[in-house]
């Protein structure tokens, strides 16, 4: 088959089948219909435009740090981790933190690290197996080999399933370690297919391996953004491709079933091509968004006069930390607590920030308006 053999492994009761993936590039190559050319024209445009905004906007960082908690948020859904997002912007966390919160977090410095990292090494083996590393750190899965490729065979089913009745069972650990370093290849290979393609091709194959004891889907969602930035094709982080996904997750893993099944390629490409357009086409219109916000409230701020300079720097804090409270405020920004207490209760007179829980002592305060625009698909 186009896409791969399964292979009998062990024998008698024992025996069961693991799929062996043929290495990318699909041959024969892919072969687009209309409706698929529409669609990487569509998803290339609108990326063009994304990477036009990121240059244009000041303080794009601090609304890409927002993004890059989104993502690895959604990208945490898909896998039934139960946090929101004010769960990981709540100040206290480092109080009140829980294993879910916690995941998220782990996710979160995984994606800051490799991107950090592709500054220094090409997209391989070794950067993911560091960022797995990272993300599995004091894990449920901290028994799984954090940073290691696996040594035993995987398989992918319900709660309780086993090899006799899962729903996949990815390569031997043999077959997986020769197809990731075939992967590896393709990574860095010279090949001439658009590169939209080839990171969703690099997805599926990923995926299809499932290097790791657990983690997969996390890494393998993560491999996008580091693949389409090491190509220059995203300038930022600001695509969270999990949106879409874990709004359409049963279609997401009916498709990738569907090339291992019958080797067609196609249908899983115009899937993804979509997934890009429309998580791309969000983060376009929360951007937007986000800056006529904050365009909003600087003119709000600066009709106050002689202390606008202070809530300005607020202003700008909120928007990497959207939730806040008095003291960890004032000492972020080397500021006395009553003068941050005053410049809150200022914001909050403007209805620019709101109470949203604690007593005197351990008042939390929201930016509330902003909170909705990224609560989007939460």
């Amino acid at each position: 088959m186009r896409s791969g053999t399964y292979k009998t492994n062990l024998k008698g009761e024992a025996a069961y089948k693991s799929f062996v993936p043929t290495p990318l590039p699909p041959n024969p190559p892919l072969s687009l219909d209309n409706e698929a050319v529409e669609l990487l024209v569509k998803a290339n445009s609108k990326l063009a435009v994304l990477n036009k905004m990121t240059d244009l906007i000041p303080n794009i960082n601090l609304f890409i740090s927002m993004y890059v908690r989104k993502e690895a948020l959604m990208s945490s859904q898909i896998e039934g981790t139960q946090a929101t997002l004010d769960d990981i912007l709540d100040p206290l966390v480092d109080e009140n933190t829980n294993r879910n919160v916690a995941e998220v977090i782990n996710y979160i410095k995984a994606i800051e690290f490799s991107i950090n990292r592709l500054g220094e090494l090409p997209l391989c083996n070794r950067l993911i197996r560091e960022a797995h590393a990272i993300l599995m750190t004091d894990m449920r899965g901290q028994e799984k080999n954090p940073g290691e490729f696996r040594l035993s065979q995987n398989w992918i089913g319900g709660v309780g399933s086993s090899l006799k009745n899962a729903r996949f069972i990815p390569p031997n650990t043999e077959d997986m370690s020769d197809a990731i370093s075939e992967l590896e290849k393709y990574l860095n290979s010279d090949d001439s297919t658009d590169i939209l393609i080839q990171s969703g091709l690099i997805h599926y194959q990923f995926e299809t391996i499932h290097p790791f004891l657990d983690g997969n889907g996390r890494i393998g969602r993560l491999l996008i953004t580091l693949f389409l930035m090491q190509k220059g094709v995203l300038k930022s982080p600001a695509l969270y491709i999990s949106y879409f996904l874990k709004k359409n997750r049963i279609e997401y893993y009916d498709r990738l079933t569907e090339v291992r099944r019958t080797g067609d390629y196609e249908q899983w490409i115009k899937f993804y091509l979509n997934a890009i357009f429309e998580s791309t086409e969000d983060a376009v219109s929360a951007i937007e968004k986000l800056t006529a916000l904050r365009d909003k409230n600087t003119a709000l701020i600066k009709a106050t006069g002689r202390s606008s300079a202070k809530l300005l720097r607020i202003l700008t804090y909120l928007e990497e930390n959207p939730i806040i409270e008095i003291s960890k405020t004032a000492s972020a920004l080397n500021l006395s607590f009553n003068s941050t207490s005053a410049a809150i209760t200022k914001l909050c007179d403007m209805n620019i920030l709101t109470q949203s829980s604690g007593n005197r002592r351990n008042r939390v305060f929201s930016y509330e308006a902003y909170l909705e625009i990224l609560r989007d698909g939460t």
